[in-house]
């Protein structure tokens, strides 16, 4: 069997415009801003407006994604959306997506894996490729997580925000894509982040409808994330047989800024090489690690051929990363760096 390398080729990102400070949250919850930047980093998240869903924010990412590739949703194969707030049970929202973006008959499908769920679905989609069975994918992640908090909650409702980002990855002869990386999941800590109604295990009736919302364990969660982003790092690396030095950015979910900072020194990260933007979005789950990587590519932090390291933790529990090596040949990145250089 012929192994096809993948290459990342465009992207795209969808936050809601409706700013929400942590002085806004403060006229009705019992917090300050002073309490949220200090234990968190977060200085303001963004939340949909009405008329605004997963799906809708999903499509806005994949088009951008598609038109910063030079593409259109007919060279697509297969779409990948990564989400734990879908619009519905069922069907699945990347369905949804699918028929939306004009991406007539192809495979959709949807990946429930908490906050590390776009890390998965960008291993995913690399195995279609290089197995050939794919040629061209959008792996998006979103998620409206605001819809899902309790506001009397002080422990969730301040750290979460709605988004969503996408790539295009592309079938390529150049030797890019994902190097390294590990899935992981110990589901022993399940309880620490979950929304107890709402599923089969407790059915959404006017007895359980105040548990349709998310809780979680702070203490236990950060534990586990300070205890697993350094180990599945150096796992990937290991994996892709470099080291922290061959690390041209890092981009670690954008949970808690406390957290970035504690993995990043713990790996001998400068913190020149960490992406954040956790203080803007807050916590957006799924769409958290592509929302800061396309920010990374807009803001010019990323050029052709760097090497970049993803690391989520999350619901589950679960923890993901990926070394993903970027191609020479993105032509959108290219004309970015040409503009760049015409301005200077």
């Amino acid at each position: 069997m012929t192994l096809h390398h993948a290459s990342i080729i465009g992207w795209g990102h969808y936050a809601p415009a409706n700013v929400v400070t942590n002085d806004d949250l403060a006229q009705y919850v019992d917090t300050t801003d002073e309490w949220i930047r200090t234990r968190s980093g977060i200085r303001e998240r963004r939340f949909v407006s009405e008329g605004e869903t997963t799906s809708t924010m999903s499509v806005a990412a994949g088009r951008a994604a598609l038109e910063k590739a030079g593409l259109t949703a007919a060279d697509l194969d297969l779409i990948l959306v990564a989400t734990s707030s879908p619009d519905y049970l069922t069907p699945p929202v990347s369905s949804q997506v699918q028929e939306a973006l004009g991406a007539n008959h192809i495979g959709a499908m949807q990946l429930t894996v908490g906050c590390t769920g776009f890390v998965y679905a960008l291993v995913t989609a690399q195995q279609f490729i290089a197995t050939g069975a794919s040629k061209t994918v959008l792996v998006i992640g979103a998620e409206l997580i605001s819809r899902w908090l309790k506001p009397k909650d002080r422990s969730t409702y301040v750290l979460f925000g709605d988004g969503a980002g996408a790539v295009v990855m592309q079938a390529t002869n150049e030797p890019c894509g994902i190097l390294g990386h590990v899935l992981g999941s110990d589901g022993s800590g399940a309880e620490h982040i979950i929304v107890p109604a709402g599923g089969t295990a407790m059915i959404p009736t006017r007895e359980t409808v105040d548990q349709v919302v998310i809780r979680m364990n702070g203490r236990e969660v950060f534990k586990f994330a300070t205890r697993v982003m350094g180990r599945a790092l150096r796992e990937a690396l290991d994996k892709a047989g470099l080291t922290v030095d061959d690390i041209d950015l890092f981009i670690p979910h954008q949970a808690n800024l406390r957290i970035i900072d504690y993995a990043a020194k713990e790996a001998g990260i400068p913190r020149e090489k960490v992406m954040v933007n956790v203080q803007r979005y807050g916590n957006t789950s799924a769409a958290s690690v592509p929302l800061a990587l396309c920010e990374a590519f807009d803001t010019g932090r990323i050029k052709p051929g760097d090497t970049l390291a993803l690391v989520a933790f999350g619901a589950g529990l679960t923890w993901a990363s990926a070394i993903v090596k970027l191609g020479v040949e993105i032509p959108a990145l290219m004309q970015m760096e040409e503009a760049t250089v015409g301005e200077a």
